[in-house]
């Protein structure tokens, strides 16, 4: 093992969730229409997101996020659609609120030495920050997969202002992290029947007309995390 230190040039950014129905999203997807790009990646800028998220033997991450500590991290490795040839490592920090996420591309070999606990080798081969991080996190804390979420995402961008928007529909979670890639694998839905989830992400300030269209259709914000709720899921379901 190896006690080096991995430093990271931080940049945080405000992140705001909302749950909402299916009518809200559609009504708030034709106002953001008018004034914002959809993303370029995926179908009219929807596309599926698939995320192995990890956590270590104390489950210290859950814990954290029930507990609402102001600083906690998680990990998660992800896809988009159904391709695997571009799979992405990331680290998300939360500090008083806002979120910084570090990531870095990782190839089928490298996830699957990582699965097949041979994090030694994977951390002398790498050559990105993010995954050297990670390897020593997975050395020293004994992180493991623990679910998968999946969900279908529209996402609305403002590139001069750096404002992201996203709506995520149809969120659900799965236990058989083996299957990860192939996708053979059980899910649950993790909200009620027709509920979603929109988040607003922004750098500093967030432009009035940005805000108006999102606090006049939407209820209060709420601290809503994929990760906790899809665990939380599986066991009150008995399956973990």
């Amino acid at each position: 093992m190896c006690s080096m230190e991995v430093f990271f040039i931080k940049q945080y950014r405000n992140e705001w969730k909302y749950i909402c129905k299916e009518a809200d999203l559609a009504q708030i997807s034709e106002k953001l229409s008018g004034i914002l790009q959809k993303d370029a990646n995926g179908d009219d800028g929807r596309y599926e997101i698939h995320s192995l998220y990890f956590d270590e033997f104390k489950n210290s991450c859950i814990m954290d996020n029930n507990a609402g500590l102001s600083e906690r991290y998680k990990y998660r490795i992800r896809y988009y659609g159904n391709s695997h040839d571009s799979l992405k490592l990331e680290r998300k920090e939360k500090y008083n609120g806002m979120c910084c996420k570090q990531s870095c591309n990782i190839s089928q070999d490298t996830f699957q030495k990582l699965m097949d606990k041979k994090t030694e080798e994977v951390f002398w081969e790498a050559e990105d920050n993010v995954l050297k991080k990670f390897c020593i996190d997975i050395m020293t804390k004994l992180f493991e997969p623990k679910v998968i979420i999946d969900y279908e995402r529209t996402a609305y961008v403002e590139p001069i202002t750096n404002v992201r928007i996203t709506l995520d529909r149809n969120i659900s979670a799965a236990y058989d992290t083996d299957s990860f890639l192939d996708g053979g694998y059980q899910r649950y839905p993790v909200q009620e029947k027709n509920e979603h989830v929109l988040e607003v992400k922004f750098d500093y300030i967030l432009s009035g007309y940005i805000k108006n269209i999102i606090t006049n259709e939407l209820p209060a914000q709420t601290s809503f995390s994929k990760y906790y709720l899809g665990r939380s899921k599986l066991r009150n379901m008995g399956i973990i």
